[in-house]
């Protein structure tokens, strides 16, 4: 899965360089990031901008790294994502769980 890095401050943004989010990139997703979180990354934004379609495997990713985060007192961020994408997260109501905002310069005041 190609990703793009970049810190801003003390936050990591990974922009997800791809158009399907699924079972097929969805370990080497999470194993990418969790190498961040060891090295010590514990505020990140992730950004859907090119993404046009998740499925529930890499849901299931999200839900990991998030977890992850959490006793490490991290925090995640998803931001830029299209109406379907949006409306997966309302559908299965990770809307309530995940912090999502609609682009990097909002998400970046709230840290």
């Amino acid at each position: 899965m190609k990703l793009n890095k970049e810190n801003i401050g003390n936050v990591l943004v990974v922009t997800i360089k791809e158009k399907e989010a699924n079972l097929s990139n969805s370990d080497h997703f999470k194993e990418a990031i969790f190498e961040d979180i060891e090295k010590g990354a514990r505020n990140l934004i992730l950004s859907f901008i090119e993404v046009d379609y998740i499925d529930s495997s890499f849901l299931g990713a999200l839900v990991a790294i998030l977890k992850s985060l959490i006793p490490l007192k991290g925090e995640l961020t998803l931001i830029e994502m299209n109406g379907d994408i949006l409306n997966l997260f309302e559908l299965t109501r990770l809307d309530k769980i995940f912090v999502l905002k609609p682009s990097l310069k909002i998400a970046l005041q709230n840290n």
